[in-house]
Order: structure tokens, then sequence, then C-alpha cells
């Protein structure tokens, strides 16, 4: 979330149960280094008192247009200048309608007007009244007029009853607010991501595998669909929720990934093969569990699986970037370029693993980024989130992209 910092963002309420969650948003966006207004419609401070917000974002809330007491006579259109992205959540039935008639009969709705900033609008209500015609069709129209749109998600509702109309998780809807500041420098740009570790049966119980958590993968694919990527991720086994908006194909052996990968790597501008595949299979794999023998030993023989990173290498088209991963143990510069030149790579991202801070499972990364022009680029610790948008800029300066 490094795009919210130093950002101004209004988060409008707007009256409904899930008002209660708007907090938590705020406290989100404040950790991410945005500067948090609020505006709210009177029914909202019916569910949450305005003192609320105002101690957390040390700020007067607007709540009414002719408010004496609020800093500014003409505070909605102060606000509207300076905010580069508004946010509502939750979003009722009845302000959707408002916005998508161009209402504006509040503080809430009149500031909405006048935003030339990023606008993103949260549904929140009972399931019949998401699924009514009208509603739908007001929702299709702010789509129309460039707002975003976090969808509600399913579950028990306050009427308890069950369906989609639960406001979006707050941090789902900062990832919303995160993808419309983003820069759209990837625009019809196709870009193929492997991701996660592969397993390579043995028996029906047993197979060889790798502790790849699939976190550099998903958040470069995550990044590039926010910066406007056609995006294709093929990820192993993991315990990541796949990026919405993007093509997702699961996978679990190396021939599985392989054969996915060739299928869609024609088409694609850029393939990022962060995937740690298997370089082995079992030559034989049984049927049934294998059952623990008398022997102290037991021999099993592998073969090898397809290169899949170097035959993409070596047979890319004219004009396509392709980029490696190599996780080593030692000597991370010469196997690096070793593999760079062999692979017929543009970049290879390397780090050294065996790290609590780096590489399988964590959360940050410390890499190096090695050149097909022979440079190098030693990079700090830093969040696979930062390191993927960083991978993204240094695709963008590559000659051939």
């Amino acid at each position: 979330m490094k795009i919210l910092k130093n950002k101004n963002i209004v988060l409008g309420v707007s009256g409904g149960i899930a008002a209660y969650k708007a907090p938590e948003l705020l406290r989100i966006l404040q950790k991410a280094g945005a500067t948090v207004r609020v505006v709210m419609t009177k029914n909202a401070c019916d569910f949450i008192s305005p003192l609320t917000f105002e101690a957390l974002c040390g700020d007067a809330v607007l709540t009414d247009l002719f408010d004496g007491s609020y800093k500014s006579a003409i505070g909605h259109i102060d606000l509207a200048k300076e905010c580069d992205a508004a946010v509502i959540a939750p979003a009722t039935a009845n302000i959707i309608a408002k916005l998508a008639n161009g209402i504006a009969d509040d503080a809430l709705t009149t500031f909405m007007l006048a935003v030339k900033g990023r606008k993103i609008v949260c549904p929140s209500m009972n399931d019949a009244m998401y699924d009514n015609a009208a509603v739908k069709r007001n929702i299709i129209r702010l789509e129309a007029d460039d707002y975003i749109i976090a969808e509600p998600s399913e579950g028990y509702l306050a009427c308890k009853t069950e369906g989609k109309g639960r406001l979006a998780d707050c941090d789902k809807i900062a990832d919303k607010i995160c993808e419309a500041l983003t820069t759209k420098d990837l625009m019809w740009k196709k870009i193929l991501v492997t991701a996660g570790p592969t397993r390579e049966f043995i028996d029906p119980v047993r197979f060889i595998s790798n502790p790849s958590s699939g976190k550099m993968g998903y958040a470069i694919a995550d990044a590039a669909r926010k910066r406007g990527g056609n995006v294709i991720l093929i990820s192993g086994p993991t315990l990541i929720e796949p990026p919405e908006g993007i093509k997702f194909i699961k996978i679990v052996s190396a021939k599985q990934m392989a054969d996915n990968v060739f299928m869609n790597a024609q088409d694609a501008d850029i393939i990022i093969k962060a995937a740690a595949v298997s370089d082995y299979r079992a030559e034989e794999t049984f049927e049934h569990k294998v059952k623990k023998a008398k022997a102290d030993r037991i021999t099993l023989n592998f073969c090898k699986n397809t290169d899949i990173l170097k035959k993409l290498g070596l047979n890319k088209k004219k004009g396509q970037i392709v980029v490696g991963f190599a996780a080593e143990t030692k000597d991370l510069e010469q196997n690096a370029f070793k593999k760079l030149e062999e692979k017929n790579l543009d970049i290879i991202a390397g780090n050294i693993v065996g790290k609590p801070d780096s590489g399988f499972e964590a959360d940050t990364n410390k890499a190096v980024l090695f050149f097909k022009s022979g440079k190098k680029e030693v990079l700090p610790l830093m969040s696979k989130d930062e390191l993927a948008d960083i991978i993204l800029d240094r695709i963008l300066k590559s000659p051939v992209a």
C-alpha cells in the first residue's frame, strides 16, 4: 500500500449498520501513510458518533452543509479540491441512487459531485435490496460514470438472513483504493506469472515439494493487475486467495505447470516465472500407498522435469520479456548470471534463502536484480509487494519493453 503514503483520502459514511466498520478502514489507510478526512450523512450519525472519527483522524467531521462550526463555509468544496480519492463505506441503496442520478441534497452527496479524484463506492445492504433491479441499474450507471465498485461479500447479514450484501472487508476496500490510484502503465500488456511450489507424487499420500508459499508470485500478479495488465497467474498449491480480476489456473505437478505455461506463453508480452518448480519427479509412481518395508532403506529413482524457464527463454518471441528467479544458498551472483545467460533471460531476481526475513514463506525479501546487460541492482530488505512493483518498473525500462 505504498501508493497511499501522503495521499489525501476522504471517507464518506452513510447510514447503514456497517458504519461501525468505517473506523477500521480509516485506521488501515492511516497506517499506510494517508491523511484521512471524514464526511457523514445525518443518518450515519445515528449509527456511529462523529466524535469517534474526530478522535481518530484529529480533524472535524463534515456532517452538515450549513454547520457554522465547521472550519469553512464551503468545506465540501475545499475537501473535494484536496482529495486524491473519495470512498463511501458503507454505501446504502439510498446514497447509491442519489449519486447515480446526480442528486446533491446533503454534505456527502454535494461533496461527491465536486470530487475530481478517484471515487470508490462500497455497497452494503440487505441481499434482497442489493439484488433489486433499481439498485443494479444504479450501480451500472455509477460504473459508467467512472466510479469503482467494491462489491459486497456473501454471509450473515444484520437482518438475520444470509446472502450477498455484507460490506467488503476493509483490507479489500483499501486494496481497491490502491488500485484506483495506481498508474496504468501496463495497460494492454498480457502478463503471465507463475507462483508457488509443485508437488511430485510418489504414491497417493506422499510427494516431493519445497517450502515456497507463493507470496512473491501472487504479489507480482496483483501489482501487475493494479497497473492495468491483463494477468494470467498459474499457481501450484498455496494458502493464498488469488487476486480479483485475473485469470487463475491452479496446478499441482511440474508437468501441469509446463503444459499450462506453454499453452499461454505465446500470447504473453511479459513472462515472470516466480514458481519453485521441482527439477525432478519420481520415475515410477504407485497406485496405492507404499507400505513400510522391513528394510532400513529404500531406493527411489528420479527423472528430470522439463526446464520450463529455459525453454521459454530460448524460444521467446521478438519483444517478449522473460524474467526468472534464483533462490540460492551460496554464490548468488555467479549462479544468477549463469542462469541468466544459459536460459536467455532478460532479468533474474536472486536472493539467498534460509533467512527468516527473506525467501520462502517470509513476507519480506532482500533481492538482487541481475540484468542481461551485465549490470546488477542490490535492493534493501522490503515487502514482497514493494519488490513486485520494482520488478515491474525495471521490466518497463527494459530495452525491449
